[in-house]
């Protein structure tokens, strides 16, 4: 039987108003953490993170059938394993990669000018709910081929969905409603899927559309299964990680002193703040098999979250980890974005995100764009900062206050 800490919950308020204070104790103390109200087993050490992310024989993504197909509406990536999970991840890097990432980056460019634009005069914007959010949406519907005068109704949808996948808990009534947005989500993909099997064009869809598997098409379910991981999992991090990374540099001036004087330092910027800040703290597992961590016996059918907030501030894989550093050396700036990343903030193996390159050219598209313009950048007077999520997490707001820009002058660069 597992140990179980009454004096200590994962779940509690406690744990969520700033899980970064608990995790050195977990670590220490309770590296295998059980949590008896959801029956899981939390993981906090890196070696143990990494262990199950790589371990796919023995830790599946099985319970994902339950966490992500129903509002999925079909498998996602990290469901498949064999020749389905190549082929398919094969045509979904395609699009993130190569020419179609240029194309992408012009896109990006374009989406944040336009929604920068009318908040240079006035000198004050909040960079999650004014600019990240809607930037977010509306890159990734330009990516898939998608109306992006549709974003605050798609918005609303991969709520609800997002809302399905990452809840630890939720009630009878909030799932009746995530179902809800995925079946009006998918309601919404389908002719669009259909026209695009006729008529295809250049988008992501179409790619999707017109791929085939084993000789055969795939069906209008996969495809939008896969249309909707892609949504979420381009949206989700991308609008926590750049407030974050401006959070941060604010917090460190003369770090972000360095990134203005030096934009070469930007890729560490960003891979520093995946690190210290990973927008996705929960990667969930289950064991195939009776498992040992540290003397405690994970049983087979057991869930198992990866902490990965906690594995990133390991002391035993990065030096001083509570410590923000664009600097460190033990980073690997180079590889941050890649399988081989020392970080675990996109996972790791098979299952590693198939969006990180899109990621990086997204965040450093955006930041470069902003930097210059958000001149002597500092938070709103009277704004409090607070961070939400379990799973995800990041900023609930980032009111900023900055150097007006003339009219005129927005638009240079």
């Amino acid at each position: 039987m597992p140990v179980v800490d009454p004096r200590f919950s994962i779940l509690s308020e406690d744990f969520a108003a700033a899980p970064h204070r608990h995790f050195a104790r977990l670590r220490d103390r309770s590296p295998v953490h059980y949590e008896p109200a959801i029956d899981a087993y939390f993981l906090s050490r890196y070696r143990d993170v990494q262990r199950v992310l790589t371990d796919h024989e023995t830790f599946t993504t099985e319970t994902l059938q339950v966490r992500a197909e129903p509002v999925m509406r079909g498998p996602v990536l990290a469901q498949m394993t064999g020749a389905e999970h190549t082929a398919k991840r094969k045509i979904v890097v395609r699009g993130f990669t190569g020419p179609a990432l240029q194309d992408q980056i012009r896109a990006i460019h374009a989406n944040a000018a336009e929604l920068l634009a009318p908040f240079l005069p006035l000198g004050r914007m909040d960079l999650v709910n004014d600019f990240g959010k809607p930037f977010a949406v509306r890159v990734t519907l330009d990516v898939l081929g998608l109306d992006k005068s549709d974003w605050r109704q798609v918005a609303a949808w991969l709520d609800g969905v997002g809302e399905f996948v990452t809840s630890v808990v939720l009630t009878p009534e909030r799932r009746r409603h995530c179902l809800d947005c995925a079946e009006q989500l998918e309601s919404y993909l389908v002719p669009v899927i259909e026209q695009r099997r006729r008529h295809p064009g250049a988008d992501l869809i179409s790619q999707l559309c017109t791929a085939e598997f084993d000789g055969i098409a795939m069906s209008t379910r996969d495809v939008t299964a896969l249309v909707i991981n892609v949504l979420i999992a381009a949206v989700e991090p991308a609008d926590k990680t750049l407030a974050l990374l401006f959070k941060h540099l604010i917090d460190h001036p003369r770090q972000l002193a360095q990134v203005r004087r030096d934009p070469a330092l930007l890729p560490a910027a960003i891979a520093e703040t995946l690190r210290y800040t990973p927008p996705v703290q929960l990667i969930p597992r289950q064991a195939e098999r009776d498992a040992v961590f540290a003397d405690t016996v994970v049983p087979a059918g057991g869930t198992v979250f990866c902490m990965i907030g906690a594995a990133n501030r390991d002391p035993d894989a990065f030096a001083a980890p509570d410590t923000f550093d664009i600097h460190r050396p033990d980073l690997g700036v180079a590889r941050s974005f890649t399988a081989a990343a020392q970080h675990l903030s996109f996972g790791t193996g098979l299952h590693q995100c198939v969006g990180a390159a899109f990621a990086r050219a997204e965040i450093e598209t955006v930041a470069a764009l902003l930097l210059p313009r958000l001149d002597q950048v500092r938070y709103s007077p009277g704004f409090h900062y607070r961070e939400t999520g379990l799973y995800t997490r990041g900023p609930a707001a980032l009111s900023l206050d900055f150097s007006p820009v003339r009219e005129g002058v927005a638009g240079r660069g």
